[in-house]
């Protein structure tokens, strides 16, 4: 559900699961098919008459996206030069982007600066150093559930973009299966890495309340999660750990909760299909002006 959490989350067996959730679910490449329909637009207005361009990904994991953002961009204004800054906590994803710009011939032509670090400690480092590097293009791709605080955090990047600038937030949508499980359960669930979960909802929310200029594009998204109904299923189980961030979920919870997280599952938060139970994941790309 997300690329960047405490410096730990996301290392060791929680990358592998993550990974795995990426193969089963389809999200990044629901994600890829709407940004190649929105950003070269966006880009275009954001480049003009720009001599250089500064990109700043927050969260970005393994850089799947990243990287395609990146294309994206070069393809837009091929002659004109462009650095990145990557804010990771995940040593493991970090290694990952580093051998993907490796093989990536593009890519390697733009210089990455890499952060090891979360959200909230480049923050700090940053208005430490007084120095603010400006961006023209920052994203947050599936990494806002892990912040310690949300209104803080978009200010703080927001401030952090040039003229005409853009941010983009991509979240689960609000009353997305993810929204449903995560508020219903989220005394049960929202204990560790994510202790308060938030939605397009949230974020649209702090956006109106600070007569913030933005806008919302759909990011439509289901999974197969019929297997997660058999408790013999490795695949299933797999599923379910990574969706309520559980190691073991059948251990996890007691008899009660766990029959009502797999009923909230099937019955309010899915739809089924020729016998199979197809799980709403939809995303929402919030890009915020400058």
């Amino acid at each position: 559900m997300a690329e960047e959490a405490t410096t730990t989350c996301y290392d060791g067996s929680c990358a592998q699961s993550f990974q795995f959730y990426l193969q089963q679910s389809g999200e990044h490449q629901a994600i890829l098919q709407c940004l190649h329909n929105i950003l070269p637009g966006e880009f275009k207005r954001i480049g003009l008459d720009k001599s250089s361009l500064d990109v700043l990904g927050v969260g970005s994991g393994g850089g799947e996206v990243d990287a395609q953002i990146l294309t994206l961009l070069q393809s837009t204004f091929p002659a004109v030069p462009i650095t990145t800054d990557i804010v990771e906590g995940s040593s493991q994803l970090t290694d990952n982007f580093k051998a993907l710009v490796a093989k990536t011939t593009n890519l390697q032509k733009i210089p990455f600066a890499w952060h090891l670090t979360s959200s909230e400690n480049y923050e700090k480092q940053v208005k430490a150093k007084g120095d603010m590097k400006k961006f023209d293009f920052i994203q947050m791709v599936q990494m806002i559930y892990y912040v310690d605080n949300l209104a803080d955090t978009i200010t703080f990047y927001r401030s952090l973009l040039k003229n005409n600038g853009r941010l983009m937030v991509i979240v689960e949508a609000a009353h997305s299966g993810w929204d449903i499980l995560w508020k219903t359960y989220k005394k049960e669930l929202a204990v560790d890495a994510i202790t308060e979960y938030r939605s397009s909802a949230e974020v649209v929310a702090y956006l109106k309340s600070q007569g913030l200029k933005y806008e919302e594009h759909a990011i439509p998204n289901t999974f197969d999660i019929t297997e997660c109904f058999d408790p013999s299923s490795q695949t299933g189980e797999r599923l379910l750990d990574f969706m309520t961030a559980k190691n073991h979920f059948y251990q996890s919870f007691t008899p009660e909760i766990r029959a009502g997280i797999l009923d909230l599952l099937r019955n309010k938060c899915s739809a089924e299909k020729d016998g199979k139970v197809f799980f709403n994941s939809n995303l929402s790309c919030i890009l915020v002006n400058a």
